[in-house]
């Protein structure tokens, strides 16, 4: 599958190369975003923001958060407003945080400043939270619902609002701002249009404050089998939701930094398995 893989992508650069964009980007759009952003790994930099401006604007935003950092900068520094703009509009909020995270000042300060209003209150709003700790790593695009709506409302309430939202599969049902219940797609479809949120929801929420430590709470994911998990503030207000995916980035983190400690090497910025035998082997040397 490696081999194939390489062929193709072989194929795809040699396209790029020879100004074949309508065909490239017939085969791109068909192309999962992670596999589409290793192929930026293989070009110069002048290249980079050819191929990014043949893809659709969802899988460009898509492609854009599985981007090396370096590649993303690049993008950044290249763009006009509108296109900044463009990926920002849609990009979840948590991806927003990990690029503004990553970035230097001077294009975070340009981030920030093509971002809508509630985009850049989101964003601030999570990096006041601790470093390694749930609000970190929450996004606060979720669905909520009233415990008193019917299911007819709850569906409405979820076409209206669910397609800006990092996931639907699970509901939280909230009561004066603070979370009482949960509801998964699954209930509410098989459930009659009139039954009532609070008779069918599930009452009893595992869920994580704040200032928890990322790793315990990627932890309660492989326990609990979850896709997400709801996070409160002390008074058990949901302020954020922490979904699978960012769950598996910090379980990635932590064992890089377990291999790295094992081993004696000084700590990386790349998780151990994308990094380079000779990458590792100057880790194991800090001097060089």
């Amino acid at each position: 599958m490696a081999e194939r893989f390489e062929i193709v992508e072989k194929a795809l650069l040699k396209m790029l190369d020879e100004k074949k964009y309508a065909s490239l980007r017939d085969i791109l759009v068909t192309m999962n975003p992670s596999d589409v952003a290793g192929l930026f790994d293989g070009l110069e930099e002048k290249q980079i923001p050819v191929m990014f401006r043949l893809l659709p604007k969802e899988q460009a935003a898509e492609t854009f958060v599985e981007m090396e950092p370096e590649a993303q900068q690049l993008l950044i520094q290249g763009f006009s407003d509108n296109e900044l703009r463009e990926v920002l509009d849609e990009l979840y909020v948590d991806d927003a945080v990990d690029l503004v995270e990553e970035m230097p000042a001077n294009v975070v300060k340009r981030i920030l400043r093509q971002a809508d209003p509630d985009m850049r209150r989101m964003i601030n709003e999570i990096l006041r939270y601790p470093e390694d700790s749930a609000g970190s790593i929450m996004t606060t695009e979720f669905v909520s619902l009233r415990p008193q709506m019917t299911v007819e409302e709850a569906t409405k309430r979820i076409k209206r609002t669910g397609v800006d939202k990092e996931t639907i599969n699970t509901c939280y049902v909230i009561d004066k701002g603070r979370l009482i219940g949960a509801l998964s797609l699954r209930t509410l479809i098989l459930s009659d249009d009139d039954d009532v949120i609070e008779d069918i929801m599930e009452p009893n929420v595992i869920s994580v404050t704040t200032s928890e430590d990322q790793e315990t709470v990627a932890q309660m994911f492989s326990k609990y089998n979850f896709n997400a998990l709801p996070v409160v503030d002390t008074e058990n207000r949901l302020v954020g939701i922490v979904t699978v995916d960012d769950a598996i980035d910090v379980m990635e983190e932590e064992a890089t930094e377990d291999i790295e400690k094992m081993a004696g090497m000084a700590p990386s910025e790349r998780p151990y398995l994308y990094t380079s035998v000779l990458e590792t082997w100057k880790a194991r040397i800090p001097w060089l």
